[in-house]
C-alpha cells in the first residue's frame, strides 16, 4: 500500500508564513517516524485513525485523534502511525504559526497539543467534517487554506520577527545576532523576547537550528562522508562541536544518523517522505 501526497503554496498572504499546504493517505514507510528539530512549524487536522506524540524528554506518548499544532522544536518528536493515515496539513515557517493562535509560541515549544486546544472543539468537528466530505485533496487544501484565511490575525511585532528570521534563514544561522538587533533598531533583550513570544525559541537557537538543518541536507547518504569537512563548511569550530550539536538536536551521532537515512533511502527508494523524518523503530 503506497502513500498519496499532494502539496501546494498557499496564496498571499499566506504564503509568508506557510511553506506549504499537504494532503497525506496511506500506510506510514514505518509504525514510528522520529523528527529532529527544524526551522519550522506543523499544523495536522486528522482525518483518520489517531496518531501518537513523544515529544521532547517525555517518557509517554500522547494520543491526537482531532490533529495536532507543533511550534518551532528543541527536541525531537516521535510519530506513531496508524496502519493507515490520512491528514491535511500545513508546513509553517518558524514564525508562521503566532497570528493563528490564542497563546505565546513558548508555551508550546516541545509540548505539542491538539487542534482543539488551540481552536476549541466545535470549530475543529466542523472543520474535520468539511474536509471528509470534500470530493477530493486539492479541494480539501482549499477548505484549509480558506479557514486559514478567515483566522488570520494581526499580530505585533511579527513584521520584526518575520525580518530578522529570513536574514538567519538566508545566512543558515551565520548572521550576529547582535547586528540583527542593531540593524532592526532595538535591544537584544527586546528581540529575543519577540522571538519568545512568536516563535518559542531565542534568535540564538533559532540560527543554531538553521545551520545544523543546512549541514544535515548538505549530506549525500549515498556518498563518502567527510565529517570534518562538512562540520568546517557549516562554520562549526570542529567536528567535536558539530558532533555535540548534531546530538543536541536529534539524539542522534552523525554516524548513527547517516545509517538510520541510508536504511530509509534502501528499504523505501524514493518515498514521499524522505529526508528529515528518520525510522524510530
Amino acid at each position: 500500500m503506497g502513500v498519496e501526497y499532494v502539496s501546494r503554496v498557499p496564496r498571499p498572504p499566506l504564503d509568508g508564513l506557510i511553506d506549504d499546504l499537504y494532503y497525506l493517505e496511506g500506510a506510514p514507510p514505518y509504525a514510528r517516524l522520529t523528527l529532529p528539530p527544524a526551522p519550522s512549524a506543523l499544523l495536522i487536522v486528522n482525518l483518520g485513525a489517531p496518531f501518537r506524540i513523544r515529544a521532547g524528554t517525555d517518557l509517554q506518548t500522547a494520543e491526537y485523534a482531532d490533529g495536532c499544532v507543533v511550534t518551532m522544536r528543541t527536541r525531537a518528536l516521535e510519530f506513531g502511525y496508524p496502519l493507515r493515515t490520512r491528514s491535511v496539513g500545513v508546513h509553517v515557517k518558524p514564525w508562521g504559526l503566532a497570528p493563528f493562535l490564542p497563546m505565546p509560541a513558548a508555551e508550546l515549544c516541545d509540548r505539542p497539543v491538539t487542534v482543539e486546544q488551540v481552536w476549541g472543539r466545535p470549530a475543529i468537528a466542523e472543520l474535520r467534517d468539511r474536509l471528509a466530505t470534500a470530493p477530493g485533496p486539492h479541494e480539501m487544501l482549499t477548505l484549509l487554506e480558506e479557514e486559514l484565511m478567515r483566522r488570520l490575525s494581526e499580530t505585533a511585532g511579527l513584521g520584526l520577527i518575520r525580518h530578522t528570521s529570513s536574514v538567519l534563514a538566508a545566512t543558515n544561522g551565520a548572521a550576529m545576532i547582535g547586528d540583527l538587533s542593531v540593524a532592526a533598531g532595538v535591544s537584544s533583550t527586546h528581540l529575543a523576547k519577540r522571538f519568545k513570544e512568536l516563535i518559542g525559541v531565542t534568535p540564538k537557537r533559532l540560527a543554531r537550528t538553521y545551520r545544523l538543518t543546512a549541514a544535515v541536507f548538505a549530506i549525500d547518504p549515498a556518498a563518502p562522508i567527510d565529517w570534518g569537512d562538512l562540520a568546517s563548511g557549516a562554520g562549526y569550530f570542529d567536528q567535536a562541536h558539530f558532533g555535540h550539536e548534531f546530538r543536541a538536536f536529534t539524539g542522534l551521532t552523525p554516524t548513527r544518523y547517516l545509517e538510520a537515512r541510508r536504511r530509509f533511502l534502501r528499504e523505501h527508494p524514493g518515498h514521499t517522505l524522505d529526508g528529515w523524518p528518520l525510522p524510530a523503530d
